[in-house]
C-alpha cells in the first residue's frame, strides 16, 4: 500500500525521533496523488526543517519510482487549530489551555496540568466566580473519553 511505503520511507528522515508523524494522508484522485504529512516535534518544527523532510521524501519517492502519475507533497507542522492526536503532543503542551471535547458531546475548557499514560489531569476554568473558600479540583480524564482536545490562543 502507497501510504505504508511512504510512512517507511519517512521513518529515517525523522532524525532517530527528534520529529514525529502526527498524521500521513495520502488522496488518490483522478489526476494526481496527494500527499499530506503533519510532522512537530517537542520543541516544535520550523519550516526550513518541513522543506528538508519533503525534498528528502520526494527524492527518494522519485529514485524508487514509487509515484508514476503526477502528485503533491505536503510535509507542515500541524496548525494550532489542528487537534492534539499523540501523547507527546499534549507533553508540550502542559500548562496551556486546551478545550476538551468529550465523545458523549459535553466539552470542559481548563489548563492542562499532567499527562499520564492513560490521560490528562485538566483544572478546569470555573465557568462562574468562586465563592469565598471554594475551589476547583484537577480531574483526570481519560483519553478513551476524549473525542478531540485543542490547544486554545489567547491574546490577553
Amino acid at each position: 500500500m502507497l501510504k505504508d511505503k511512504i510512512a517507511e520511507m519517512l521513518e529515517p528522515l525523522l532524525e532517530n525521533g527528534l520529529f514525529f508523524v502526527v498524521d500521513l494522508q495520502v488522496n488518490v484522485l483522478k489526476t494526481r496523488i496527494n500527499i499530506t504529512i503533519l510532522v512537530d516535534s517537542d520543541e516544535g518544527i520550523k519550516i526550513e526543517e518541513c522543506a528538508k523532510i519533503s525534498r528528502k521524501l520526494a527524492n527518494g519517492i522519485e529514485a524508487q519510482e514509487l509515484i508514476s502519475t503526477a502528485y503533491n507533497l505536503e510535509v507542515s507542522s500541524p496548525g494550532i487549530d489542528q487537534p492534539l492526536v499523540l501523547t507527546r503532543q499534549y507533553l508540550k503542551n502542559i500548562d496551556r489551555t486546551l478545550k476538551v471535547q468529550f465523545k458523549e458531546g459535553a466539552e470542559k475548557v481548563g489548563v492542562l496540568q499532567e499527562v499520564k499514560e492513560d490521560g490528562i489531569i485538566l483544572l478546569e476554568e470555573p465557568k462562574k466566580k468562586l465563592k469565598k473558600g471554594e475551589v476547583i479540583e484537577p480531574e483526570f480524564i481519560s483519553f478513551l473519553n476524549i473525542e478531540k482536545a485543542k490547544v486554545q490562543i489567547s491574546f490577553k
